[in-house]
């Protein structure tokens, strides 16, 4: 008997250390909360890249994306990639222009992954008769940490708040000369 007495304290021992071993895997530990971090490096970012544009960097604008990143840009169909980015970027930063843009609110993921960001632009230009002309509207831009921990923006929308452009006098002047499709009139014929 004095045998088996010696098997249960080392049975019981493998047991208790088994049952710590599977409690300290089981214990959660909550990651550290970096949202207040990632949102002052994310309004820094954007305070840089709004200087950026104010300056019509085309390249320095267009470095804030990923390479996947997608540009949605008022009555115009979305810009996805880099090159295509640059692109609209190129247009709309030509000699003349005044960009800037401020964040009004930011809101970063519980994972730190994902952030968005709305805010307000202002936009001032030339018009075709050399007038100037000034555009505010409102953004949104969503924000996510790369694999290399750098933030970039995945996907950015913008647009007016000016009322849509009223059609041209000529439009106008065609449409009302277009005969119209309703019913048809026969005229009686004198007898």
């Amino acid at each position: 008997m004095t045998g088996s007495f010696k098997k249960i304290p080392a049975a019981a021992c493998c047991g208790c250390v088994a049952l710590l071993l599977f409690a300290a895997g089981c214990s959660e530990t909550k990651p550290v909360d970096t949202r207040a971090a990632d949102e002052s490096m994310i309004r820094d970012l954007d305070a840089q890249w709004s200087k950026t544009a104010g300056a019509r960097d085309v390249d320095g604008s267009v470095a804030y994306y990923s390479d996947d990143a997608s540009l949605m840009p008022p009555n115009a169909p979305a810009a996805t990639g880099k090159q295509a980015i640059h692109d609209a970027w190129a247009a709309m930063l030509a000699p003349g222009v005044s960009v800037s843009w401020q964040i009004n609110k930011i809101e970063v993921a519980r994972a730190g992954d994902l952030a968005y960001v709305v805010g307000a632009y202002s936009l001032t230009q030339k018009d075709a008769r050399g007038r100037t002309m000034t555009d505010q509207g409102k953004l949104v831009e969503v924000w996510k940490k790369q694999t290399d921990a750098k933030w970039r923006v995945v996907a950015d929308i913008y647009n007016s708040d000016l009322p849509a452009a009223k059609p041209r006098e000529k439009e106008k002047a065609a449409k009302a000369k277009k005969p119209s499709h309703g019913k048809k009139t026969h005229r009686s014929r004198a007898r």
